[in-house]
């Protein structure tokens, strides 16, 4: 790809941010776009629809952008919880990594790479017609001295990542058991799952847990719910909230329309109010799913698991590690997630068919893997014009005009790909739900592991190795030559990696604040919705869609640095822009579905290992091919080191995202030190520093952990049982993880018969 190619792709990206920007900051603030920009806000009562014109409006502002960064730390973590703290740290970690990267490969490794002349030397004077691989590592002659300043960056780079990942994981660590310390008690600290029950003749589930659990917790044991089957249930009360909708819109509507019924498909015969046949309708569907809900109550037959809820957090634990039977096969213990986090349609599918849908998401996810190969094929005949000429030889007069050829060999192909990648999140997250997981945050953690894998393979590796799906298996079945072939074809795909960062990078985080789809889909909903008394449905963040994004940047970032720094400043932007974009739409727009407590950033921490350790592999190639044996041989020592790093995090941190201990120590106070001087700040926990400083110490400083409490579950059980408002916690988490869909429903207007539960709390 040529330099003129890059810009033009550059200015088309940087054009389409500022028209989304501007969009922005003008439809934010115009009469029915508050439920696109700020549902959060309106659900929360903190803005207002308003209706009048004022020309102010139609003026851009950034104000918005000094609102996103005022907010601390502490507060965003008040308001939106620990999972988008920890999702905002991935920018923070990243923008670190890749500032000092940056220094490295901007001032040192870029201006090696110009000097050079295994290619060619750079033409200054026609510089828009150079290739962009004369700024790669390939221009330094084979066997120069220069190539050590590569091989020391590496090193550096290492080390640096590997101490922010170690600082990052003990932070969020000691983050996640401040977080438990300082939060209300919530149900699902005090419960646990208990599946694959046996059940003697002649006795019901519910009996036969609360007399095992009463036999052998006696003084310890508070209740347990039983799961029932519920799926044909959800499905009546689906159609009864839709009916309900449809019944609403219809009574605002100031002449209701009228139906006539009777011969000749209802052209001739008496009219009838349609309001009325829908109530009449509502009326029958409640029915139904009042019968439904007394059968499914009474029903034999039950899914043989039960959430089980003890008086401390401490007997839940011991209960949970406890091996409940002889055979580990039965009364099968864990942890039980928070009651808006079940995923209830989990309960209504046999393990046979969880079973056989393991092995179908398996089988599926290998075929979509290689039919997106397609995609990348097409994508790579874009960048490569001569290819292109040979398929589509009729384009020959088309593809000579300059503008044309630049469009189509640096933005179109990283458009493209990026449009097939829009439905790889969805369908992953399909494919997780059928795996057997019993969470919402489960599902979406196992999708966002899958859209990762699948996106560093497919739009890396495929890209990297295009070629036939023959040749990418030869490669595979030959280990010993996979680092020279990726010291041949990484720094190869520079360009398109580059071009890729802008497209999908600031485009896409840019079209995150626009919300294209959102906004469209209001825009064709509004004629037909007149009243403005609907629930406002405030949406979470699709962490399974969004995590996996950063996480690529993160790989190209450090598997390109020392190969292409040009990438740098585009990532580097590309996080600026990620970091205040998320900051504004968490504070007005996502609201938390559920609260995993950090459980994302062993993700995060393991995919910046393999992004090392891929690095290292490219390097041994790189100075394979260039020449340079001595560095090849040092540098083998890295991936051994960072692999045993790795071991030592998983065993120092992980098991504290796994469960909390008996024991543990909680963060009290924080010193701030300022680098390059002796003095140092002391910061509580929740206290707000402002917005200057916590961003120079978030960003350059380091915080050291100076004091801290070590406290134990007991200790906190004890401090509750001092708590007036335990009594009443207790007897709400009785019916706490009760199915929803088991809940008494109340639309119509007779509702007399509506308003008493169909299951007793002991039940």
């Amino acid at each position: 790809m040529l330099v003129s190619s890059l810009l033009t792709s550059l200015g088309i990206n940087f054009g389409l941010c500022i028209l989304f920007f501007m969009l922005y900051s003008i439809l934010k603030k115009q009469p029915g776009n508050f439920e696109v920009y700020a549902p959060r806000l309106l659900a929360e009562g903190k803005s207002k629809r308003i209706s009048h014109f004022n020309l102010e409006r139609l003026l851009p502002s950034p104000g918005w952008v000094r609102r996103a960064w005022q907010p601390s730390e502490e507060e965003l973590l008040s308001s939106s919880g620990l999972d988008t703290v920890v999702f905002m740290r991935i920018f923070i970690f990243s923008f670190r990594v890749f500032l000092v990267a940056g220094i490295l490969g901007i001032f040192v490794l870029l201006p090696v790479n110009c000097v050079g002349d295994q290619l060619k030397s750079i033409d200054f004077s026609d510089f828009s017609n150079n290739s962009l691989d004369l700024f790669t590592i390939s221009n330094v002659k084979n066997g120069s001295k220069w190539l050590w300043l590569h091989f020391c960056s590496v090193y550096i780079v290492t080390v640096w990542v590997c101490y922010l990942l170690y600082y990052e994981y003990k932070y969020i660590s000691l983050k996640r058991i401040a977080y438990f310390y300082s939060s209300k008690p919530q149900p699902h600290q005090f419960t646990i799952l208990v599946h694959s029950i046996p059940v003697s003749a002649g006795s019901s589930v519910g009996d036969t847990v609360e007399n095992f659990f009463t036999e052998y917790y006696p003084s310890t044991y508070l209740s347990n719910v039983v799961v029932r089957r519920t799926n044909r249930l959800r499905g009546l009360i689906t159609d009864a909230k839709k009916l309900y909708k449809k019944l609403v819109r219809l009574q605002s509507e100031p002449n209701q329309p009228k139906l006539k019924r009777g011969f000749c498909f209802g052209l001739v015969g008496q009219k009838v109010d349609l309001v009325d046949q829908y109530e009449k309708k509502l009326e029958d569907l409640e029915e139904n799913v009042r019968l439904e809900q007394s059968e499914v109550s009474l029903a034999e037959e039950d899914v043989r698991a039960a959430f089980v809820s003890f008086k401390s957090r401490y007997d839940a634990a011991i209960a949970f590690h406890l091996q409940q039977s002889i055979d580990p096969t039965q009364w099968v213990a864990q942890q039980a997630p928070e009651p808006h986090d079940v995923y209830w349609p989990f309960f209504s599918s046999s393990f046979m068919r969880r079973w056989i849908s393991k092995l179908l998401v398996i089988v599926a996810f290998i075929l979509l893997t290689i039919l997106f190969l397609i995609p990348v094929v097409i994508v790579q005949g874009l960048t490569n014009l001569n290819q292109l000429e040979t398929w589509l030889p009729f384009l020959k007069s088309i593809l000579t005009i300059t503008i044309v050829s630049e469009v189509i060999t640096g933005y179109l192909p990283s458009l493209i790909l990026q449009l097939f990648l829009k439905a790889v999140p969805p369908i992953m997250e399909f494919f997780s739900s059928i795996q057997g997981y019993m969470a919402l945050s489960d599902i979406e953690k196992s999708a966002c592991n899958k859209v990762l894998w699948f996106t560093i393979w497919n739009v890396f590796f495929a890209n990297v190795l295009s070629g036939s799906a023959l040749y990418l298996i030869n490669i595979i079945l030959d280990p010993k030559n996979i680092p020279a072939k990726l010291a041949v074809a990484v720094p190869a795909q520079a360009s398109f990696f580059i071009a890729y960062v802008v497209t999908s990078g600031w485009t896409g985080v840019s079209s995150e604040l626009f919300r294209v789809i959102p906004f469209i889909c209001s825009l064709i909903r509004k004629p037909f919705v007149t009243s403005e008394d609907d629930d406002i449905e405030v949406p979470s963040i699709p962490y399974h869609k969004e995590i996996p994004k950063i996480l690529f940047f993160g790989l190209l970032g450090i598997t390109y640095f020392f190969l292409a720094p040009l990438i740098l400043p585009f990532l580097l932007v590309y996080l600026c822009l990620g970091y205040i974009i998320f900051r504004n739409q968490f504070l007005n727009v996502y609201a938390p579905k559920y609260e995993t407590a950090g459980k994302f950033w062993p993700i995060v921490h393991n995919s910046m290992i393999f992004s090392l350790v891929l690095m290292h592999a490219i390097a041994i190639g790189i100075f394979t091919v260039k020449k340079l044996s001595l560095a090849s041989t040092l540098i083998f020592p890295l991936p051994v080191l960072t692999l045993l790093f790795n071991e030592y995090c998983r065993k120092r941190f992980l098991p504290i995202f796994i469960a909390y201990s008996a024991e543990f120590y909680c963060l009290t106070t924080v010193w701030f030190k300022e680098k390059g001087q002796g003095n140092r700040r002391e910061k509580k926990l929740g206290e707000t520093v402002s917005d200057g400083v916590y961003c120079f110490f978030l960003l350059f400083g380091n915080m050291d952990i100076r004091k801290g409490n070590r406290v134990s579950l007991i200790k906190r059980d004890r401090q509750d049982q001092n708590e007036p408002s335990m009594d009443e916690f207790f007897h709400e988490l009785v019916t706490a993880y009760q199915d929803p869909a088991l809940a008494p429903i109340q639309y119509s207007s007779n509702r007399d018969s509506l308003t008493s539960p169909l299951i007793s709390s002991d039940v």
